[in-house]
This record gives C-alpha cells, sequence and structure tokens, in this order.
C-alpha cells in the first residue's frame, strides 16, 4: 500500500518548495516539488548522476561549482569522484536548511561532507560575479531546472542568455568544462554555446520511465587551454 508524507514545506518569494517521501513496496521515493511542478524524484538518479560523469569526462577537476542542489544526486556523484572542493550554490534556502537537518541520507551526506561548500544564492549573480564563491572553477555543473525550455521558474530564462552563458565561460578555468542539464534538444542553447568555443556538444541518451521514452540532453563546452590562456594574459592579473 502507497502512502505519501510531506518531510518538510516552505512558501518563499518564488513560490512552494516541497519535499515529500512516497512509500511503496519497493521502497521509500523521495520527492522535489517546486513552484508546484515536479522537480525530480528518487527513482532513477540515473540522469542526475550522469550529468556529473559528462562534467568529469577526461578530467579530474580538483574545483567545481553546481548550480542547483535538488535532492542531492548530481553533488554526491561529482564527490564519489574525489573532487577536492564542491561549492553548491541554490537559491532556495529551505534546500539547504533541510540538507544540514539530514532530511534525506543523501542531502545529509553531502552537506556532512568537508569538501562541500552550500550556498545559497542565485547562481546567475554567482557566475556573473556579483555574489560569492569567485571562481575559477574546474568545472561548472548547471541542473537548476529542466532546461531553457521548460523553467521551473521564469526568471531562469536569464541563465541561458549569451551574457550569463559567456560569463560562466570566463569563470572556466583553463581546459575546464560546462556541463548543462536539459530536458530535452534545445538547439538555441547549444547555438549559444558553440558561438563561446566549436567544443559545445550535445550528450542525448534516453531512458523509459513508467512505460514512457524520455530523451535527455547534457550539453557541455570546453574552454581550451591555448584559449584561457591568452584570455588571462589580455586581461592580466
Amino acid at each position: 500500500m502507497e502512502t505519501l508524507d510531506t518531510l518538510a514545506r516552505h512558501r518563499g518569494p518564488r513560490g512552494e518548495v516541497v519535499l515529500r517521501r512516497r512509500r511503496e513496496t519497493g521502497g521509500d521515493v523521495e520527492e522535489l516539488i517546486v513552484n508546484g511542478i515536479f522537480a525530480m524524484d528518487s527513482t532513477d538518479t540515473w540522469t542526475e548522476r550522469r550529468l556529473a560523469e559528462v562534467a568529469l569526462t577526461g578530467s579530474r577537476p580538483r574545483r567545481v561549482l553546481v548550480g542547483g542542489l535538488g535532492l542531492g544526486y548530481t553533488a554526491a556523484e561529482l564527490l564519489a569522484a574525489d573532487v577536492e572542493h564542491l561549492d553548491v550554490v541554490e537559491i532556495e534556502d529551505c534546500l539547504v536548511e533541510w540538507a544540514y537537518a539530514g532530511l534525506t541520507p543523501t542531502l545529509a551526506a553531502v552537506a556532512a561532507d568537508p569538501r562541500v561548500a552550500l550556498h545559497t544564492a542565485d547562481v546567475v549573480a554567482v557566475l556573473t560575479g556579483r555574489q560569492p564563491p569567485d571562481g575559477p572553477w574546474d568545472a561548472i555543473v548547471l541542473d537548476v531546472d529542466n532546461g531553457p525550455d521548460f523553467l521551473i521558474h521564469g526568471t531562469n530564462a536569464g541563465l541561458y542568455s549569451p551574457a550569463s552563458l559567456a560569463a560562466a565561460y570566463d569563470r572556466l578555468a583553463a581546459g575546464g568544462t560546462m556541463a548543462i542539464w536539459c530536458q530535452g534538444p534545445a538547439a538555441n542553447l547549444l547555438a549559444a554555446l558553440r558561438r563561446l568555443s566549436p567544443s559545445a556538444q550535445p550528450h542525448a541518451f534516453t531512458r523509459v520511465r513508467d512505460g514512457r521514452t524520455l530523451e535527455y540532453v547534457i550539453y557541455t563546452v570546453a574552454r581550451g587551454e591555448l584559449a584561457a590562456a591568452a584570455v588571462e594574459q589580455e586581461c592580466g592579473p
């Protein structure tokens, strides 16, 4: 018999955030509902973990920035890859509080890891240098909503603007990678990333859930070491 328990609820300026636990025969499932929109659950966290894997492909970043805490699975995967420092930027202060309170095992583990710094901030303000923490980062991983074509908050559209993407790209260390999770293809986002670097590319994959085949895409762009060095030399120390 299935039951649904509300672990925590918060009403803020961007709407309501609800953390729930669904008890099923096969085990407990955690759910996150943001602004009335299903954000994610723990039934299948493969896509969240895959985001971390794609961001780390071919390198072992020392410093990583994650935009969007969610239920903590992307951050947990990065920590399992032995990053040295992880900045997690989350606009909803309640999610950070719930992580410190240990309301789910994964959030508790992320908050307790000494390599992690949890920041309540707008990731756009961080990437444009208006709020701490400061870069550069060896990888920037963005999962603040479902991509530019399915926003949880309308104001998140600013993250995908050419100016914000360029600011994020500039905060990558030489050889660093930025990875952005989307619920499906986003041609305009890919075009904007390719204007930053020809290294931009989509990583498409499918998952079957509740009888439906879903296509997800992670977009990446890498900052070449020569290009990054040229920018730093031009800008000066």
